[in-house]
């Protein structure tokens, strides 16, 4: 008698746990806990990485205009850009940058000078680089220049197609910046990456 009494007990309390459903949501959660942290770390990089890219071409775009309308006033002649003004912009941009994207640090800042020579081709007649990351121009160095015939070679500056080329007796600020983004959280996520911009003005005024 006892034996059956303890059987019809235990059958009672198997067929109120099969019933209970109390536990489900936390045998729930515990199997999307996984799935929804990736998710959302993976949505924190992602946002992350559309940031920086917009401020490297932020900073792109600020330092080809300040270069651009940089000029020291000189008595009886034309304003002159200097060395100084120069400096100056990549200073600047290393505060745009500030310690979250330390744009010199990981990144490299190259500033050119197109301009037309006397007949009628493209050359840069000048460039400055700053920054630790080993990056060369994408249109060449110092002194490059548009072959005198022929359209292969350097014909201007920027994608293929859609070069920006100066006009006689001007100038284009050119600046292309370059920064080794790397990841908020895990570099399993989103690998490190190589983010590229570039930005062009036309020289405000006449200036040697």
């Amino acid at each position: 008698m006892p034996s059956t009494i303890k059987k019809s007990a235990f059958s009672k309390w198997r067929r109120r746990l099969s019933h209970n459903e109390s536990g489900v949501i936390v045998v729930e959660f515990a199997y999307a806990l996984p799935i929804l942290t990736v998710l959302g770390f993976t949505g924190v990089e992602v946002a992350n990485l559309a940031i920086a890219n917009m401020r490297v071409s932020q900073i792109a775009i600020t330092i080809a205009d300040n270069v651009s309308r940089a000029q020291q006033a000189v008595p009886l002649e034309l304003p002159e850009l200097r060395e100084a003004d120069i400096n100056d912009a990549f200073i600047g941009a290393r505060i745009q940058g500030g310690t979250s994207l330390p744009i010199l640090t990981k990144g490299r800042i190259i500033v050119s000078s197109l301009q037309r020579t006397s007949t009628g081709l493209q050359t840069i007649t000048w460039q400055r680089c700053k920054g630790e990351l080993v990056r060369n121009s994408a249109y060449g160095g110092q002194g490059t220049t548009q072959p005198a015939t022929g359209t292969t070679g350097f014909q201007g500056m920027g994608p293929a197609g859609a070069q920006v080329k100066a006009e006689a007796n001007t100038a284009i600020i050119f600046a292309e910046v370059t920064y080794t983004y790397q990841p908020l959280v895990a570099s399993t996520l989103i690998g490190p990456r190589t983010l590229r911009k570039e930005a062009a003005f036309y020289v405000r005024d006449d200036r040697k």
